[in-house]
């Protein structure tokens, strides 16, 4: 009896060295392979987040898949761009989580053809998703820092239908009025009512609307002018600052 406990311990020892030794061969080659891309990452956004949710409109999806949201963040920040959370862009403001941008931009159900306003370029991200799904995109800026970086990585990017520029986005931008949707990445206590004269009749609006609590508010406009409104998600955007322009921060 005591052989055979010998034997069973030396089987024991055995199996365990190479257990160990099975697993620090997996772990090298893990190690060989690397740290998970950032495609992979995108990836298992639009799967999990968007798909994995509520996003089922293909453009949007394809829009999401195609448009680089590493090169809108700090590169310290890029290992991150593709987590379902907002990210700190500087000046104070933020660049939105993936699943708002497109739960706003499949809300707006843009045709290639339309026209769009965008209020609160900041990062320019939401500019380019946007870019990708309609005709023409006019996106305003408060803080012209950010515009002017925005303007460069869009143009960088060959977005050539995406037009900027630095102004209180309360103004909208009336030398392009009207237009088929509007798009507002800054909550505002209300909608601005220079922005409702700015859309066509059958056109439709989309803001964050409130100060403590905010909410998604669709505004639409029937062909006779008159406005209908329905509020759908709770949300948390920067405030719309009403006022002149910004060179940096507040």
């Amino acid at each position: 009896m005591h052989t055979r406990m010998k034997k069973s311990r030396s089987a024991l020892l055995a199996s365990f060295f190479a257990l160990i030794t099975t697993t620090v061969l997996a772990g090298c080659k893990s190690g060989e392979r690397g740290e998970i891309t950032l495609d992979e990452k995108k990836s298992h956004m639009i799967e999990r987040h968007l798909k994995g949710r509520d996003i089922t409109d293909p453009r949007v999806l394809a829009a999401m898949a195609r448009v680089p949201r590493e090169r809108f963040v700090p590169a310290h920040l890029r290992d991150e761009a593709y987590g379902d959370y907002p990210l700190p862009i500087g000046l104070g403001q933020t660049i939105s989580q993936p699943y708002i941008v497109a739960t706003m931009s499949q809300a707006l159900a843009l045709k290639p053809d339309e026209k769009v306003l965008e209020i609160g370029t900041g990062s320019g991200y939401q500019a380019a998703i946007l870019g990708e799904l309609a005709g023409e995109v006019y996106s305003v800026e408060l803080i012209c820092e950010l515009q002017q970086r925005a303007a460069g990585l869009l143009e960088e990017l060959k977005y050539a239908n995406v037009h900027t520029r630095c102004s209180d986005g309360y103004a909208g931008w009336s030398e392009h009025a009207p237009f088929d949707a509007i798009l507002l990445t800054a909550a505002p206590p209300e909608i601005p009512q220079a922005l409702i004269d700015q859309l066509r009749p059958g056109g439709r609006l989309l803001a964050p609307v409130g100060v403590v609590l905010q909410r998604l508010v669709m505004l639409r406009k029937d062909p006779d002018g008159t406005i209908r409104t329905e509020t759908s998600h709770d949300v948390r955007f920067v405030p719309m600052v009403h006022g002149e322009r910004l060179p940096g921060g507040q």
